[in-house]
């Protein structure tokens, strides 16, 4: 989906909710479109204020939930306690794997087809409905393993 498209549909998702289009809000999409990783959402402050420095903490917290019900965002738990974002740039049901690494703190997407189908297969013969699912690998960095710092670490 195209950044301009994808602003269109926030702009409509907000309407149904009943929720007013704002300057703010609008800064926050333009943030967080406009990144090329994950971030969180205090990092996402920062990228926001630097569009427009009206954009309050709280709001970057009550907009993200509405983003990522939207489809327009993905959430991404790692287990660290913090959770990270990235914009759903193809298809919002696109299943995704996430490997993590657990010493440079990068999270790496690859395309994973086969989740929807393991999913569903593993789920019927249980009698179940699968309603989300995820794939989640931990590794370690192998160049921060041999040299003591990774090339990717920020």
């Amino acid at each position: 989906m195209s950044i301009p498209a994808a602003r269109e549909k926030f702009r409509s998702f907000l309407t149904q909710k009943g929720l007013r289009v704002t300057s703010q809000r609008l800064a926050i999409f333009e943030a967080a479109f406009a990144q090329p990783e994950h971030f969180t959402a205090e990092q996402l402050v920062d990228f926001a204020r630097a569009i427009d420095d009206s954009v309050s903490r709280a709001t970057i917290y009550r907009t993200l939930p509405i983003m990522t019900e939207s489809a327009l965002l993905r959430e991404v738990d790692i287990g660290s306690g913090e959770k990270f974002y990235r914009p759903n740039a193809g298809t919002p049901n696109a299943q995704v794997a996430q490997v993590v690494c657990v010493d440079c703190d990068k999270i790496f997407e690859i395309s994973a087809p086969f989740m929807e189908w393991y999913g569903s297969t593993v789920s019927t013969k249980l009698g179940l409905t699968p309603i989300s699912q995820r794939l989640q690998v931990s590794a370690h960095c192998d160049a921060f393993r041999r040299a003591g710092s990774c090339p990717r670490r920020t």
